[in-house]
């Protein structure tokens, strides 16, 4: 034994002394980031999240030095997009501007097809936005109100049939909701994305959509559709006189909408600083709080923890 550690010892001293100035050496990770980011949006161009997504993606391109260029990649509710973050390197070069479903829905709704784990795959760094889901409609709805739908809906099943972004989108997930709620029922016509089904909606295609208000504003004010409801607990500033399901017969009724920023499992925290303090600083800015008042969004912020806790909180809701 004493012959063997005799032999040993001289090779660990080799390699000690190989080893050591080469970690002494080594250069330190550069700072990030040293070329385009690209900000992945989940779903078509067009919808709300694509239209806060390229706010912040030109904003962070002034501040952080480097373009941030937003790609759509829709498909399932938004699992295609946030696939290609999930499984890239965490190398700050590939992020996700989204919605709740990857987040926290597709999980419990998608459980074969969807090939991540949205609490374990993801580094959440930053929540950006929330604002109400709106129950639209066109003249093709022969009813002037909600209280008007649901009577319609009650004498007519399926016959009404309603738009969403998607199976398993918010929107849908609402409209079961209120269905399962009031007793009634409609039929779904999914979409890839907010834009198409707001394009047939507007087109007479369906009676009504639910989704995310902030498409839908423009239009309402327009006149050339009609908000029946706001899904949130208190009236939307920007269509102050729509009604709240919790007004018409739905107490405590809560769908509220809401968009982050994550990065792959494994992110380094200073890209996360990084990006958490960029988004913060934006939002709390004139420039931010008035943008996104325009579309009718509250803006949030805090930390990446804080996005952490709440995405579980939403999971268990």
């Amino acid at each position: 034994m004493r012959g063997t550690k005799t032999r040993i010892a001289p090779r660990l001293g080799v390699i000690f002394l190989i080893v050591v100035p080469t970690i002494a050496t080594s250069p330190a990770r550069a700072a990030w980031p040293e070329r385009p980011v690209k900000l992945i949006v989940p779903f078509p161009a067009g919808g709300s999240a694509d239209v806060v997504g390229r706010i912040f993606a030109k904003y962070f391109s002034e501040k952080l030095g480097q373009p941030f260029v937003v790609e759509n990649r829709a498909g399932a509710n938004g699992n295609l997009g946030a696939a290609s973050v999930a499984t890239s390197a965490p190398d700050g070069y590939n992020l996700l501007f989204t919605t709740t479903g990857p987040l926290v829905f597709n999980k419990v709704i998608y459980k074969q097809s969807t090939t991540f784990d949205p609490a374990k795959d993801f580094t959440p760094v930053v929540e950006v936005t929330q604002l109400p889901l709106i129950i639209a409609a066109n003249a093709t709805l022969p009813a002037k109100n909600f209280q008007d739908m649901v009577a319609y809906a009650k004498a007519n099943p399926g016959k009404i049939t309603f738009a969403s972004s998607g199976n398993g989108s918010m929107g849908h997930l609402t409209a079961d909701l209120i269905e399962t709620n009031l007793d009634f029922k409609m039929t779904h016509v999914p979409y890839r994305g907010s834009a198409p089904a707001l394009n047939d909606l507007m087109g007479g295609v369906v009676n009504i959509s639910i989704d995310l208000a902030s498409n839908y504003a423009p239009h309402v004010k327009a006149g050339t559709l009609r908000a029946l409801a706001i899904t949130t607990p208190k009236r939307w500033p920007l269509l102050p006189d729509v009604p709240t399901l919790a007004e018409l017969g739905m107490p405590n009724f809560d769908a509220t909408g809401w968009m982050a920023i994550v990065g792959p499992a494994g992110l380094p925290d200073d890209i996360v600083a990084r990006v958490n303090k960029s988004a913060n600083d934006y939002l709390a800015s004139k420039e931010g709080a008035e943008m996104l008042d325009k579309l009718g969004m509250v803006p949030v912020g805090g930390t990446a923890d804080e996005l952490k806790t709440f995405m579980a909180s939403e999971l268990v809701k």
